[in-house]
């Protein structure tokens, strides 16, 4: 097959809009800790970057993608990707374009993915035990919900993941992405426990300004991460685009409206929170919808995100930076959501037309779709939260997975980085916490 050099293009630009979320997520989480704990938070973003591509080259890709028969997980066949060199991609069809590219591409999702865990557990968490629970966190639970969504098998199907198999449709991550993470940051936040003084301490964002920067660039990077996921500068490409688009614009004034009518003000918190649940919610729906659905659904998820952030105070789970109420609840909602918007589309005419996308209910679909997309959502949420909570048990009762107390009051930063993100001694009159002072003295030459 000859490769299609504006196809590999888009696929490769794509990528690396993936990549730049993930510099992004760490913008928007730094800005939402506080001043104590900003580069901690970022660092955690920053180290599964290296993590996990290491992982990618070496069997990750293989065990999510590699031709095998196994419904659950895929081979090693493509340990190392020498094998990938020249070519093409099969996933249930033929592409034009190297396989490389689909490679780098779904590297960006693994990386992510359980950087997005991290906001979870923000201001408590050793950053070594950090890095060891992502390397088995994305080896044990996210190659191989990868597989069960992402896989479609060679021309045949042969080896397709069982969710793929069953017709899910997560264009580009609802499930594998967004509602795994959001049950891994459950999981854990139960595992860690509250930080010192939740919830009667305030633990207001330090900067505001750094969390739009962040949803900026979330936002920006989300056009790669949906509409790159048709593999093709093609009709699929531009529907998801536009969705991305409305459906997130949608969701910031679905939370707006909910933070006016609930505390009187309209807040950048809620504008930027809103707009990440708009991307998270039409996730995986975003090449199934109409463009007016994807208004729909981002209002509601807008609102419905909004109310939700709010229940850990309720039930007591000190998700530090509304990871559950934002990924977890957004990504099941965009989920369920096409069993009732889903639509079928055709693009080009003749040999050339092509058309995806099954009916929901509100086409004449009946109740199917929804109850495939129940299946998937729920599946992978039971899995990664049972698994995540096992590893987090089993790092904490090892090596220790929460900094000590006197650390996390004094800031994590200085703890486990030996950094801080401004220098505050010099406009707060050089007062340090004694355990801060014992740090910075141990260091000084002799």
């Amino acid at each position: 097959m000859q490769i299609s050099a504006g196809d590999t293009a888009w696929v490769l630009t794509s990528a690396a809009l993936v990549l730049l979320m993930t510099p992004g997520l760490a913008f928007f989480y730094g800005g939402m800790t506080r001043v104590k704990s900003v580069l901690n938070m970022m660092m955690m973003s920053v180290v599964t970057i290296g993590i996990v591509s290491i992982l990618w080259v070496l069997f990750g890709y293989s065990l999510a993608f590699g031709n095998g028969t196994s419904s659950l997980i895929g081979t090693i066949d493509f340990s190392g990707l020498g094998s990938a060199v020249n070519k093409v991609v099969e996933n249930g069809a033929t592409y034009p374009i190297p396989l490389l590219s689909f490679v780098m591409f779904q590297l960006m999702f693994a990386v992510i993915t359980p950087a997005l865990i991290s906001g979870a557990i923000a201001d408590r968490t050793k950053f070594l035990a950090w890095a060891v629970f992502v390397a088995l966190w994305v080896t044990v639970v996210y190659f191989p919900v990868a597989h069960w969504v992402f896989d479609f098998g060679g021309a045949d199907s042969t080896g397709a993941g069982w969710l793929a198999k069953r017709g899910i449709e997560d264009f580009a991550g609802g499930t594998a992405v967004h509602v795994n993470a959001g049950a891994a940051g459950l999981a854990l936040a139960l595992v860690l426990g509250k930080r010192v003084g939740w919830p009667k301490s305030p633990m207001k964002p330090h900067s505001l300004p750094l969390v739009l920067l962040g949803a900026g660039l979330l936002w920006f990077g989300w056009f790669g991460f949906n509409a790159g996921s048709a593999l093709g500068a093609n009709g699929q490409a531009a529907l998801a685009f536009t969705n991305t688009m409305v459906a997130t614009a949608g969701a910031v004034m679905g939370w707006l409206i909910v933070d006016r009518l609930r505390d009187g003000h309209a807040t950048s918190l809620g504008a930027a929170s809103g707009a990440v649940a708009g991307l998270v919610a039409i996730t995986p729906g975003c090449a199934f919808v109409a463009p007016w659905a994807a208004v729909v659904i981002g209002v509601m998820a807008g609102g419905i995100c909004a109310l939700a952030v709010s229940v850990k105070y309720r039930i007591g789970i000190d998700d530090s930076l509304d990871v559950v109420g934002v990924h977890l609840i957004g990504g099941l909602f965009g989920c369920l959501a096409i069993g009732f918007f889903g639509t079928s589309f055709t693009t080009g005419s003749g040999k050339d037309a092509f058309t995806w996308g099954a009916k929901g209910l509100f086409y004449g679909g009946g109740w199917h779709l929804l109850g495939i997309q129940a299946l998937g959502a729920f599946s992978v949420l039971a899995y990664s939260f049972v698994v995540s909570g096992v590893l987090g048990w089993i790092i904490d009762k090892t090596m220790g997975m929460r900094i000590e107390r006197d650390a996390e009051i004094e800031g994590i930063d200085l703890d486990q980085h030996l950094e801080s993100a401004y220098d505050l001694t010099s406009t707060v009159g050089g007062v340090l916490g004694p355990r801060t002072a014992r740090v910075l003295q141990s260091q000084e030459p002799s």
